[in-house]
């Protein structure tokens, strides 16, 4: 793995933003706008290396469906902070009925320099963005640049591929909602939706645009409509479910929610057993589950425990995006009381390449390593001023 500069190319602005990325730049605290698409560098890996990472995020997904399993079966969903009998009811139920729920996507995030093993940070497994970049854009600028060169992205074949499969699992007669939050400001959540409406379209799929706030309920027949009174049987959401059962429509979402069976009126994608995957919660699950593995790093949910005083640790609120909320607790630190529930998580600084903190961010199709999309940051949280930044196998 390294990072080498390059002159961007003339116009790659006008260019990304043709291939879907209409969010090249980010307006930073101090009004400045700078590229959040940053082909000024770009990664190379050996093939190797790709097929080792590979292997680690199949091994990574496969041991957190076991730590989701043993939620379940424990009945441990106070620790993810899932207190509603009625929310955890319909998550168990989606998870034991999962074969019959249509499950596209998520995205690992991992901690890598090249050398030793990858480690999880997180998984984002429910509304994981920073996917047209990945899919889309970044394989273009690698044909334009370096023609001939491979790269560890099969996200658009694997996506289209994943649509037809789970095509007989969606309500038949009806088109497939693609929705998204109109309170998104930037376009990012706007043009996952759309890119991903894409390829369910190229799959033969039936699809229509909602946004989450045009979704409207008929109380007399007691169904979720479109802004045409038409019935709303299936639909996928960039919308978190920690969002979707505790806004004013959630009474609505769990009466109605199809978790398969044959049971409830409406079909949400990802499907509510993503909770389980989509939570800090899960890293100590998985730690606890298996102790020592080296693609793990030491989590605990009751506090940092020996972390203090050994490496120091980080703490995640237990639901979050762009690292909200995240601090960081340098070794020796006395440990900071948190308000919130928190994931206590070893501190494993990213790696700094010519002053970038680096993060991979590996993508699963169903159960399969689907791509990269790499990001850089000025310091050790990835937030929203973090740049993507495009790689090749070399």
């Amino acid at each position: 793995m390294e990072r080498h500069t390059i002159t961007p190319r003339p116009g790659w602005q006008q260019t990304v933003e043709e291939q879907g990325l209409i969010y090249p730049l980010t307006r930073h605290p101090d009004g400045s706008l700078r590229p959040y698409w940053d082909e000024s560098a770009y990664y190379s890996f050996t093939l190797t290396e790709v097929e080792a990472l590979e292997e680690t995020v199949e091994e990574l997904h496969r041991m957190c469906l076991a730590a989701a399993d043993h939620i379940v079966t424990a009945g441990r969903y106070a620790d993810l902070g899932i207190t509603d009998p009625r929310i955890a009811r319909a998550v168990a139920e989606a998870w034991h009925r999962r074969s019959e729920l249509p499950s596209v996507y998520g995205r690992f995030d991992l901690r890598y320099d090249g050398t030793g093993s990858a480690k999880l940070l997180e998984y984002n497994a429910d509304t994981p963005t920073s996917l047209v970049e990945a899919a889309s854009p970044q394989w273009f600028w690698m044909e334009e640049r370096f023609p001939g060169a491979d790269q560890w992205n099969s996200l658009h074949e694997r996506l289209i591929a994943a649509w037809k499969k789970q095509a007989p699992l969606l309500p038949p007669g009806n088109p497939l909602y693609f929705a998204h939050s109109s309170a998104d400001e930037l376009g990012e959540d706007l043009m996952t939706v759309a890119y991903l409406k894409e390829t369910a379209e190229q799959a033969g799929l039936d699809t229509d645009w909602i946004s989450m706030e045009e979704i409207g309920w008929d109380s007399l027949s007691g169904r979720f409509v479109d802004n045409q009174l038409r019935f709303i049987r299936s639909c996928f959401k960039l919308y978190p479910w920690e969002w979707l059962t505790t806004d004013a429509f959630a009474d609505h979402v769990l009466d109605t929610l199809d978790n398969g069976g044959g049971t409830g009126t409406t079909l949400w994608i990802e499907p509510a057993w993503k909770m389980l995957l989509s939570n800090k919660a899960l890293l100590a699950v998985l730690w606890e589950l298996y102790p020592g593995h080296p693609n793990l790093l030491p989590s605990y949910l009751d506090g940092p425990r020996e972390l203090t005083g050994t490496t120091g640790y980080v703490a995640k609120p237990l639901l979050g995006r762009e690292g909200a909320g995240v601090t960081i607790h340098e070794p020796g630190t006395e440990a900071i009381p948190r308000q919130e529930a928190c994931c206590y998580q070893e501190l494993a600084p990213l790696p700094d390449f010519d002053g970038n903190r680096v993060v991979l961010g590996a993508w699963v199709v169903e159960d399969e390593a689907a791509g990269l999309g790499i990001r850089e940051s000025s310091g050790l949280v990835t937030d929203e001023y973090a740049r993507f930044v495009p790689h090749v196998i070399r």
